[in-house]
């Protein structure tokens, strides 16, 4: 077969070079990210794991957050990567299904768990006292089963709706990944009907977590109004701030992707967006939480000294 031929059924990537004098410098800032990503997210869990400091709820889901960052990463940077040292960027169909197939299903379950994280920072300050009993290990448990669920259902609802539409036009795909609202305007025929069940769905699996954040963080704000110190504030705001910022980034982009309407999309605004949420959220997650929360801060500095107490005690 000629090496610029492709079967029928493989599509090629556009991607985010343009093989010019920037592309090399934005191919290293890739890179870099992926791995900083994946080494910030691994010591998160590492340090969840090890410090019985950070055996709380709040850090058993963020422990599985960062999980789920490293694996959706996983599924399209790597691909970028060996894209463009390899100097050209086609799948076949089978690797894009599955491609999609994953991604859908992070990406999915990382929606539904930041939005029940709402509901553990609203126990946490509003009410404190049965924190232990409402955010229990039992809690805790069925909230990443039905994150993890969600996140399913999102794959095997809309993997299948996408991938069985007849892509018998251009098979170039003018973005760097397999994403559903590309995908859509790849395909021809008449697309009404697998736009609006499309829709629907993503309506349905963005909506659900975002209702229960907005409704946490509404009852919450309620709750610090009525506390009298300023100091009271200030712990109770710290302790949602960082959560707040995250669901910020994460949603900001997603909604643009999946809710607002097909005109508004161009292949450009949706490469910036996709990668802001899909390269950059996964770097900054961890980033955000270490930084703004001494008990991470604390439970590094206890590893370090642990492990400089171990090497003088062995030199000795």
């Amino acid at each position: 077969m000629d090496g610029n031929k492709t079967f029928p059924s493989d599509f090629t990537f556009v991607g985010l070079f343009t093989h010019n004098k920037a592309s090399g410098f934005l191919f290293s800032v890739i890179c870099a990210t992926f791995f900083m990503a994946i080494v910030a997210n691994g010591v998160m869990i590492f340090l969840i794991h090890i410090d019985p400091h950070l055996h709380t709820p709040m850090y058993f889901l963020l422990s599985h957050l960062s999980f789920i960052d490293m694996m959706y990463i996983s599924t399209i940077v790597p691909k970028i990567l060996i894209d463009y040292i390899v100097g050209k960027g086609t799948i076949t169909f089978a690797a894009c299904t599955a491609q999609y197939f994953l991604y859908m299903g992070f990406v999915g379950a990382e929606f539904f768990l930041l939005g029940l994280m709402a509901y553990d920072r609203y126990v946490a300050i509003c009410n404190p006292l049965r924190y232990p009993v409402l955010m229990s290990q039992r809690v805790c448990w069925f909230i990443l089963a039905s994150s993890w669920f969600g996140g399913a259902l999102d794959s095997f609802l809309l993997t299948p709706i996408t991938m069985s539409l007849p892509f018998c036009a251009s098979h170039k795909i003018n973005h760097f990944f397999c994403e559903a609202p590309t995908m859509l305007r790849l395909a021809c025929g008449d697309k009404a009907i697998y736009e609006m069940v499309m829709y629907i769905c993503c309506v349905v699996m963005l909506l659900v977590p975002f209702s229960v954040v907005i409704t946490s963080y509404a009852r919450i704000l309620v709750t610090v109004y009525q506390i009298k110190s300023e100091e009271g504030r200030k712990k109770a705001f710290a302790t949602c701030s960082s959560h707040v910022i995250v669901v910020t980034l994460f949603y900001g982009a997603a909604l643009y992707t999946y809710m607002l309407p097909q005109a508004y999309h161009t292949p450009l605004k949706d490469k910036i967006f996709s990668a802001f949420y899909t390269i950059l959220t996964p770097l900054l997650n961890p980033v955000i939480y270490s930084l703004r929360n001494r008990d991470v801060a604390g439970a590094l500095k206890r590893i370090i000294a642990r492990h400089r107490g171990t090497c003088s005690v062995e030199r000795k």
